[in-house]
């Protein structure tokens, strides 16, 4: 990468606003493929304003098929253990577009932020997969990855939330 970084996979880059149509597209599609396409909210104002904006709390990676086209996205933010006492990234969305599925992308996704994180002195990289994602389960189970069975995620949001910050 040109800022220092580690280099980044073959057909990964780092996303420009100039993707973030692309981007909300493929949001939008993993939502239809979680089951949940009326879920998202997520506008291209707010994509610019929240990742390619004055204060960025997130990054995002593109994979791009041989022709050029965005097929893919990892969308990551940094996190902090008290226990390691160095950051980690937190993959928030992965997602390649079903006719690339195969093609190694979304493998060359998880690379970049594995050289990602270890170029900055991380420890982890972790991420949520619904419990009937079985493709998704096996795909990263064959990269080395293991489920944290123990914890239990918890969201706090809607109605909950605006009751317990007021």
């Amino acid at each position: 990468m040109a800022d220092g970084g580690p280099d980044l996979p073959a057909g990964v880059r780092q996303a420009t606003p100039e993707d973030v149509p692309d981007v909300l597209r493929l949001i939008r599609a993993l939502a239809d493929y979680e089951r949940e396409p009326d879920a998202v909210e997520t506008t291209e104002d707010d994509l610019r304003r929240w990742v390619f904006g004055d204060d960025p709390v997130a990054s995002v990676l593109v994979a791009e098929s041989g022709d050029g086209a965005v097929v893919g996205m990892a969308l990551w933010f940094r996190t902090y253990s008290t226990w390691t006492g160095v950051p980690g990234i937190y993959l928030e969305d992965l997602y390649v577009d079903p006719a690339s599925r195969g093609s190694g992308l979304g493998k060359a996704l998880l690379t970049a932020l594995a050289r990602i994180a270890m170029d900055r002195g991380y420890r982890r990289v972790e991420w949520a997969v619904l419990d009937w994602n079985t493709p998704s389960i096996e795909f990263y189970e064959a990269l080395g990855a293991r489920p944290m069975e123990e914890w239990t995620t918890y969201r706090l949001s809607g109605h909950a939330l605006a009751e317990l910050g007021a």
